[in-house]
């Protein structure tokens, strides 16, 4: 069902960011084939074991990429040059996706830091649970 509710969204979208969003969506895919899809905040999501690493959205002139997380765009900055970089989110050309190196680097680089999230809540819940 997720993934049908991204259909729909993407329908509504006009071209070129109809096809853009839809070339994104398979290149997210091709690093995270499992991802799960949802819509999150009106955007079309990924996320992976529930933890959300990126979102994409048409903007009246650019494609936004949201990776949940500040620190991806900083960690990247130096990749980052050729786009409108922004605390937690970068903007890209309505008609040309971004190359799939980069968004296997930002999604990479988001993955890591979920794992270190996740080893950072369980090692809360069992300081917690000592208490």
């Amino acid at each position: 069902m997720p993934k049908a509710e991204i259909d729909k969204f993407f329908a509504g979208v006009e071209e070129p960011k109809r096809s853009t969003l839809e070339e994104m969506r398979r290149r997210i895919l091709e690093v995270v084939p499992d991802a799960e899809q949802t819509i999150k905040y009106g955007m079309p999501a990924f996320l992976k074991d529930g933890w959300c690493f990126v979102c994409i959205a048409p903007f009246k002139n650019h494609i936004n990429w949201s990776p949940y997380s500040s620190k991806v765009l900083s960690v990247l900055a130096d990749d980052l040059t050729d786009y409108v970089v922004s605390k937690g989110s970068m903007q890209f050309a309505v008609d040309k996706p971004l190359p799939k190196t980069l968004v296997k680097k930002l999604i990479k680089v988001r993955l890591a830091q979920i794992e270190i999230e996740k080893a950072e809540k369980a090692a809360k819940a069992a300081a917690k649970k000592k208490k």
